[in-house]
């Protein structure tokens, strides 16, 4: 394959992953003439994608936020819950989702968490801060709190509800990744926000320099495979299933991993992608089979969970694993019904976890 360099100096600039003073653009040509360019960094004279400026990979569970009955934060929870995830062998974290009940978070909340997390996690794994809010200025704020309470990375989804054009929501990922010095993940998540981004603007915002990974929540497992095979060369593209046809793939041409639900099964998930990568496939699928069990019984094929919201079962499933957290979460959601608390328990008996 032909291809041809396009420099352009930029002043030195560092940061916790990567020390290099050179920019490039890599233009790839194909055998019919088609070319394709993608942003990289030289480092001590090899070039480095976006990608690898993280080691970002496998099981990134969402992290619930505990709360007390009374509503307030549970720090003592919290604490508990990150020492069980850690200790269950996850590849990361991912702390102030959607899963996090980060729309029901007073900004100072949302910067005790991130304090509370990062003091405890920072140096033992990957950690990563959900940074998303309904302007430039409230996420550029929560971005940077989260860099000095000692996080990784943030995810960033468009504003929700607003529903922002394609423009209006490239700007505003531009606006950020500008002004932030952390890594991001652009988190297209339409369920949550109204906006499924076309790969056409998910291409576009991985040009920015400070974006290294792509979280693909679409529904369309089209548009998930569209973005894996396009932009996984210059970023990382999260979001696989791990059912046979994500395995399959995986096993075939590789692939980063799984950011999302909330570590509920424990030990198996990350040992899906532990087996996988120890070339043990027959141990990853029945990883991924009780994986995609859990996923069939508690939510629809629109991923609306069917005995609550998604933080609300995943509460009750973490309680009935022992993990030292009430089940309780903040309004307008609400606790799992004494009657649905059942099959949720059948599952995790189902899956031998309980």
């Amino acid at each position: 394959m032909h291809q041809v360099l396009r420099w352009r100096q930029r002043s030195a600039r560092r940061t916790t992953l990567f020390v290099g003073p050179i920019t490039c653009e890599i233009v790839r040509a194909d055998q019919r003439g088609v070319a394709s360019s993608f942003s990289a960094r030289f480092y001590k004279g090899v070039v480095v994608a976006k990608r690898d400026r993280v080691d970002w990979k496998g099981y990134i569970p969402a992290v619930t936020t505990p709360f007390l009955e009374d509503d307030s934060l549970d720090g003592k929870g919290l604490g508990g819950l990150l020492e069980w995830l850690h200790g269950e062998g996850m590849h990361g974290l991912f702390l102030g989702g959607t899963t996090g009940e980060w729309s029901s978070l007073k900004p100072a909340e949302r910067k005790q968490l991130f304090d509370a997390a990062g003091t405890q996690m920072k140096g033992k794994l990957p950690i990563l801060a959900g940074c998303t809010s309904f302007t430039p200025d409230a996420t550029i704020e929560l971005a940077e709190h989260a860099r000095l309470a000692g996080f990784d990375g943030v995810t960033i989804a468009p504003p929700p509800y607003i529903r922002p054009n394609e423009e209006e929501v490239f700007e505003y990922y531009k606006t950020v990744a500008t002004s932030i010095k952390l890594p991001i993940v652009v988190y297209n998540w339409p369920a949550g926000t109204g906006i499924d981004m076309s790969i056409e603007l998910l291409a576009r915002i991985a040009t920015l320099d400070g974006v290294v990974a792509i979280k693909q929540s679409s529904p369309s497992i089209e548009r998930f495979f569209q973005a894996y095979f396009e932009l996984n060369h210059e970023v990382r593209v999260f979001g696989f299933m791990m059912d046979e046809l994500g395995l399959a793939v995986l096993e075939a041409r590789g692939g980063d991993g799984t950011i999302g639900a909330g570590g509920v099964l424990g030990r198996i998930q990350p040992d899906f992608y532990n087996n996988l990568w120890a070339g043990n496939v027959d141990a990853a699928r029945e990883c991924g089979k009780k994986d995609v069990q859990v996923l069939m019984d508690w939510y629809t094929p629109e991923l609306i969970g069917c005995f609550g919201a998604a933080p609300a079962v995943m509460k009750a499933g973490l309680q009935m694993r022992g993990v030292p957290i009430t089940r309780h979460v903040r309004a307008p959601l609400l606790d799992v019904k004494e009657a649905d608390l059942a099959p949720i328990r059948q599952t995790l008996v189902d899956v031998g976890v309980i």
